[in-house]
């Protein structure tokens, strides 16, 4: 079983940066493809960004693209979300989500297996 945990998450204000943390364990992450994804208050989970096992395939969604960068340590187990020029419809609860895959980003995002527990952005003034 893989854990996934969350962290990084907070209050900022418009156009600053967060960068978020998804610290695996239970099992070495290096075989899984592992995404970030978001809910907003009233809103359906959307897929925000996904990164193969070797963090050498990713995939954004648009409304991120060239703002937000996907990264993985496999030696750390963990993947990072960085977070730039934020605004204030980025708002939402962030939630990290592996899926078993070598080298594919063939889950991302409606495949997923194991998930997080989330982590509160609010972009604010």
């Amino acid at each position: 079983q893989l854990q996934l945990v969350e962290s990084g998450g907070g209050l900022v204000q418009p156009g600053g940066s967060l960068r978020l943390s998804c610290a695996a364990s239970g099992r070495t992450a290096d075989y899984y493809a592992i995404g970030w994804f978001r809910q907003a208050p009233g809103k359906e989970r959307e897929g925000v960004s996904c990164i193969d096992s070797s963090g050498g395939i990713t995939k954004y969604a648009d409304s991120v693209k060239g703002r937000f960068t996907i990264s993985r340590d496999n030696a750390e187990n963990t993947v990072y979300l960085q977070m730039n020029s934020l605004k204030a419809e980025d708002t939402a609860v962030y939630y990290c989500a592996a899926a078993r895959a070598y080298y594919s980003l063939a889950p991302c995002y409606y495949a997923m297996d194991y998930w997080g527990k989330g982590t509160l952005v609010t972009v604010s003034s």
